[in-house]
Parts: structure tokens; sequence; C-alpha cells
């Protein structure tokens, strides 16, 4: 099932419907065109179906909410721009269709090119983040698992939901992840994660009822169905909360995290760049800007002509 057939929504389905009618007779696009303005406007239906909202109600700041959760689960710019030009047209369609009087979308803004990265945490946030999951529950078990994978492995957040359970090869402590373009790569697994998805995989996966079509995968919700980017999103953020971690993090700054503690460290920049999937090795450089940063914020906590003022004895 595509994201547009998972919204089942009689509004939002009705609206998406009046879409596919609209680009069809006014705008006389392809049938290719219309399904990717389709998919991108269901990822509004779906982000308002969340929170009750039918399409009359959605305001700017829903919009621009939804801009920036697309952001921290690590959609590429160039897709959010896609996304941000489809609900322009979307809304444009509603005005001309006279479902709305107001175009909510008239002053959203593109997603801003320049390069931005999350808060990176550290080894006791992580710390703190997992002691806020209750083990004995199932999904918070599994939780913490995923916690463990994408800090410890620096997945990307729709990696690790599309892992699949022979992508998993514990004899090489290594995963057989699919990442961007669908290509494939491996990336080590340290011992404490990969115990913790095995024991996953055999004391709470194994004991679920799993719809047909969704066995191959890893990681199941209560439905019976591999989990979706936004859950991920949303129990992490709420893990973060309730740690008492001020930071603004998502999915994303766990991968984030993983990587700046590994070129930290002084790990040879060309192997983060394979194990992160970077297709370009300038992308992972972004990681050797953190890591002056430590090594400047290093000496600025521990040098005493970096802790006094000129003239002043520390």
């Amino acid at each position: 099932m595509n994201l547009v057939q998972s919204i089942t929504d009689p509004e939002w389905r009705r609206a998406l419907n009046a879409l596919r009618t609209y680009l069809k007779l006014e705008k006389q696009l392809s049938d290719n065109s219309i399904e990717a303005y389709l998919r991108d406007v269901s990822h509004l239906a779906q982000f308002a179906v969340e929170r009750g909202k039918s399409p009359s109600q959605i305001t700017l700041d829903d919009l621009r909410q939804l801009v920036a959760q697309l952001s921290d689960i690590g959609v590429a710019l160039t897709t959010q721009s896609r996304i941000v030009s489809g609900l322009r047209t979307f809304y444009k369609m509603m005005v001309v269709e006279d479902a709305v009087s107001d175009n909510p979308a008239t002053l959203l803004e593109m997603p801003r090119t320049a390069r931005h990265l999350p808060d990176v945490l550290s080894n006791d946030e992580i710390d703190a983040i997992i002691a806020t999951f209750d083990l004995s529950l199932p999904d918070q078990a599994r939780n913490r698992v995923i916690v463990e994978v994408l800090y410890g492995c620096g997945l990307r957040v729709s990696e690790l939901v599309n892992l699949h359970l022979s992508n998993i090869y514990p004899d090489d402590e290594c995963l057989l992840v699919t990442g961007k373009g669908d290509k494939q790569r491996w990336v080590p697994i340290n011992h404490i994660a990969l115990h913790l998805m095995l024991q996953y995989i055999s004391t709470i996966r194994c004991h679920q009822r799993i719809r047909p079509g969704e066995e191959k995968y890893v990681f199941i919700n209560r439905l019976g169905t591999h989990l979706s980017r936004n859950y991920v999103f949303m129990f992490l953020k709420q893990a973060v909360a309730d740690a008492g971690i001020k930071k603004h993090i998502s999915p994303h700054s766990l991968r984030h995290s993983f990587a700046t503690e590994l070129v930290t460290g002084g790990a040879d920049l060309r192997a983060v760049q394979e194990m992160l999937g970077h297709e370009k090795i300038n992308t992972t450089e972004i990681y050797t800007h953190l890591s002056h940063q430590y090594l400047r914020d290093t000496i600025t906590l521990y040098h005493p002509h970096y802790r006094g003022k000129l003239g002043v004895e520390s």
C-alpha cells in the first residue's frame, strides 16, 4: 500500500481525488506527474489526520510544522522543495474549487538550501534517553533497540524502518543496508546493539501477529506492519523530553552523533563516508567542521590562556 492509498479519512480522500481531476483536466499533466503530486500532498494528509484536521482547517503554521518535520526525519532538501510546490498547487486548486476561502500556502517558504545539522548528543544524553524507556513494555523495549541501532550504526531512519531480517549478518556483526538510490552498503553493528536486536526478534517480535507482506521487516508495530519514519520521530521526541534534554533532536541527530564521534575520534574520512553511504566526500567533510569546534571547545575548557582574560590569572 502506497502513501496515497493509506489515507482513509473521507475528507482528505475527496480532496486528493479533486486534486487528481484538477491536474488531469486543468493542468493536463501525465499520469506519472499526477501520482507524484498526490504522493507529495499525502504527506500533509497523513500529518493532518494524525492531528484531527480537515483540509480546510490547515493553517500556515501547520504547513511549516510539516516541512520542519520532514527535515527532522532526514527528507532531502530537493524532496522538501518538491513537496512544498505540491502543497501550493493543492491549495491553489482548493481556492479555485471554493473549498477554502484563504490559501494557507501563500506565504509558505521553500526550504532553505543552507546546510543545517541537528544538535549532536553526547553518550550521557544517549544513556538518559534510553533510561526513559520502560523495558517491561514490548513497544518501549523495541524503541530502545532502535535508538541503539541508529546511534551505533549511523543509519538514516528510512534505512532502519525498511531493514529486513535477511539484512542481519550476526556472524559478521554487519548489516546490509539499502540507502538512497537503492544502493546497498555494509555497516558494522556493535555487539551491544546486535545482541539487543536479536533479543528483540527472538523474545518480542516472534510473538506478534504480522500482516502478510510485512514478514520481512525487522521492526514491527502493534498493527503487524513495519514502522513509519514519523513514528520513530514522535517516540524519540517524547523520550528526549522525558530525559530533560533541551536540544532540538530528531532521528537524524543520532546519525550525526554517530558520525561526529567517529571523526572526533580520528576515524578515516573515507571509512566514515562508506558507513554513512554518502555519494560524495564533501558531504562527509561537514563533520570535520564539527570536530574542529569540538577541539576548540576542549582547549577553551582546559587551557589557562583560553579560560582567563589577558593579563589576568586563571
